[in-house]
């Protein structure tokens, strides 16, 4: 092996934002798109912090043509005096320097989103060109950087040529203003050799983070405004004086089963933190009192996806974190206890909730706001506050049980309607669980755990087979003969199923139709539900062609959307499209008649039209299908069941948000959407469409 020489001089000392350029991903996470966002969200956030503290009520965001993106505000302006340690400007200091800013000594800024101090900075330093302008004391003031170097650039273009600045010249005074107009604006170009090439900030992220922080900021409108395309410029503004509850509600895509509730309180804890001693210029550790508020909005819904979003310090925490922990600790100890006292109204045995029972239907916004709080990482996606879990859940414990415990009737109600859930929940969870343990594919001698109504068939080849859910015995009677018994399996159903998107969990579980499509299926429901324990590959919704048929569907749909979703996810829900109507032509001589079937009023009109061009002949009166029960096994067989010749239609959700909505509209409790619904549309329907 050679010998190479290690010494003192082999080390590498990375002296002010070189590190920030050397190893960026540090700092802000990566660097894509996600890193290149996460640099914007620093400048914003700096500015939000102003408003939190009652500085400033607007805040515009500008991405520009030429690449560049301009955030202003009308906070009190960064500082601009000389700094007496470092004998820098203000604006130099907190640009330049990591870890240098208004949010550590604890007198400027009650609680911030702005970061360990390096947001700004390292903004600059991975910046092609930043151009900073204050208002304040009366003036303009501006500084330029290039690369987080201060200086002077010879146009405004991000190239232009460069010219370092000596020692406290780089700040300048620009024009007068009147005193009381103060703000930042702060507009930089992201440096091509710190970013990929093909990086450009997204205009739908940022516009989902505006609207998120309006939230959580009432008092606050946030303007973004995209002009890199001038033909077709685009500009949003969010303000929402509804706070978290009106984020909780905007989240929340099922229907409300309970109202809104708010936790507001706060808490003080001491800290053992560095603290910069100004008589030695050192760090010395010292216990601190901290305050730590707590805001938290909630609400349960009819469905069983949970929606649950932390913050801290109006900054996103999507791992988590001591916050969180803290809120559902206390959320699961309440409703543990609740179950427990009421066990014998709720016939809740001995089993006790588990954490995905109290969470299921659970929209809730979680904020904290407490001094320099302490994250796990720069990007900040864990809070790891110790002291912060603790005050969070007695604060949730202290004001659920009041409410949960309380006389009024509102509040009875309230309490009622979420144990309810939380125990049918539980009853799921264990029916599932005990379905998974004792339900998988069965042969001929074990059936008789399924519904004595379910028709089997003889495959044991999930992927291939297939359960059709038919309307009504004398559908059944004849789908026996018409289908394939080696992967066919027929299940009846007795007129419309319940309407699960109005009734609760318990009342669909409690009803018999629904039970059974459950068991047969054999993979739960809800939350527990296994896609990979469902007995059959295809399931195919087969009812009549005419309106009761199509209300049917649309109930059985209902149950899969709700219930059952990953079925429709994954493509394996199916309605069977039986024909609606069968015309036999007639051939000259002994050429046997030849049967069409037809599937619309638009496609008979079609044959007709060309069996008369060909002079051909045809039986009449044709015949309408008003329900599967008119046709024989053979019929049947031949235009439904047969996969030669049927005709299926997929049930898919392009748009789970979209698709959901439109259950609720349809199918929901809320009455008035759907009349207005009805009336708005009610101009396109003729009497000629109508099937009577």
């Amino acid at each position: 092996m050679p010998k190479t020489d290690y010494s003192a001089r082999n080390l590498t000392v990375l002296e002010g934002l070189e590190a920030v350029r050397k190893r960026p991903g540090m700092y802000i996470g990566s660097n894509d798109s996600r890193g290149l966002m996460h640099c914007l969200w620093e400048i914003i956030d700096n500015s939000v912090d102003e408003a939190l503290a009652g500085y400033g009520e607007k805040i515009t965001v500008t991405l520009n043509t030429d690449g560049s993106v301009l955030v202003q505000d009308q906070g009190r302006g960064v500082p601009v005096d000389i700094e007496p340690r470092s004998q820098l400007t203000g604006a130099e200091l907190v640009f330049t320097k990591l870890h240098a800013g208004g949010k550590f000594g604890g007198s400027s800024y009650g609680s911030s989103g702005g970061l360990h101090g390096v947001g700004a900075s390292v903004v600059n330093a991975l910046s092609l060109r930043m151009d900073v302008e204050i208002d304040r004391d009366g003036h303009t003031w501006g500084i330029s950087f290039k690369r987080g170097v201060p200086g002077f650039f010879a146009d405004h273009t991000a190239t232009a040529e460069f010219t370092p600045a000596k020692p406290g010249e780089a700040l300048q005074k620009m024009r007068k203003i009147a005193k009381s107009k103060t703000g930042t604006r702060v507009k930089y170009w992201a440096d091509p050799q710190s970013f990929l090439a093909d990086v450009e900030f997204d205009y739908e992220m940022l516009t989902a983070r505006a609207k998120q922080t309006a939230f959580l900021v009432p008092q606050l409108t946030i303007a973004i405004v995209d002009q890199r395309q001038p033909e077709t410029p685009s500009s949003q503004e969010f303000s929402y004086a509804g706070g978290i509850a009106e984020f909780v509600n905007y989240l929340a895509k099922d229907a409300a089963v309970t109202d809104t509730i708010r936790i507001t309180d706060s808490a003080e804890f001491t800290e053992t933190v560095p603290v910069l001693d100004e008589s030695t210029g050192r760090l010395e550790s010292r216990e601190v009192n901290r305050s730590c508020e707590i805001d938290i909005a909630l609400r349960w819904g009819s469905g069983y996806d949970t929606i649950v979003k932390s913050f801290v310090n109006i900054i996103a925490t999507p791992k988590g974190g001591t916050h969180l922990a803290g809120f559902e600790t206390g959320l699961l100890k309440v409703l543990r206890k609740q179950v427990e006292q009421h066990a014998r109204k709720l016939k809740a045995g001995s089993q006790k909730p588990e954490k995905d029972d109290v969470l299921a239907g659970l929209t809730a916004i979680v904020t904290v706001r407490l001094p320099e709080p302490q994250f796990e990482g720069q990007t900040k996606e864990v809070l790891g506050t110790a002291a912060v879990r603790q005050i969070v859940a007695r604060k949730v414990v202290k004001q659920l049980t009041a409410k949960f415990e309380s006389s009024a009737k509102a509040d009875k109600q309230f309490a009622q309607t979420v144990l309810e859930k939380v125990v049918g929940e539980m009853k799921s969870r264990l029916t599932a669980r005990a379905q998974r343990d004792t339900q998988r594919r069965k042969n001929a001698l074990e059936n008789s755990s399924l519904p004595a109504k379910l028709v089997d068939c003889r495959s044991n080849d999930v992927a291939n087979s297939e359960l059709f859910i038919v309307e009504g015995d004398s559908a059944l009677g004849t789908a026996k003969l018409a289908r394939d018994s080696e992967y066919q399996a027929l299940l009846p159903i007795r007129g419309k199923i319940l309407n699960v998107q109005k009734a609760s969990l318990a009342d669909m579980l409690a009803n018999a139709e629904c039970a059974n499509i459950i068991q047969v299926l054999g993979a739960g429901s809800g939350r527990s539900f296994d896609l990979s324990a469902a007995r059959y590959g295809k399931i195919i919704l087969m009812s009549d062609a005419d309106v009761d048929g199509a209300h049917i569907r649309t109930l059985l749909l209902t149950l899969f959307f709700r219930y059952m979703r990953p079925l429709v996810d994954a493509g394996r829900v199916y309605a069977a499209v039986p024909p609606l109507h069968s015309v036999v032509v007639m051939h000259p001589g002994k050429k046997k008649s030849e049967t069409v079937y037809t599937y619309s009023e638009a496609e008979l009109k079609r044959l007709l039209r060309k069996l008369e061009r060909a002079g051909k002949r045809y039986k009449e009166p044709i015949q309408r299908y008003k329900g599967l029960g008119e046709m024989d096994a053979r019929q049947l067989e031949e235009t439904t069941m047969d996969r030669a010749g049927r005709l299926l239609r997929r049930v898919t959700v392009p748009d789970a948000q979209t698709a959901e909505r439109t259950f609720e509209l349809l199918m929901g409790s809320e009455v008035a959407p759907r009349k207005n619904f009805i009336i708005a549309g009610s101009k396109q329907i003729k009497t000629a469409h109508i099937d009577a």
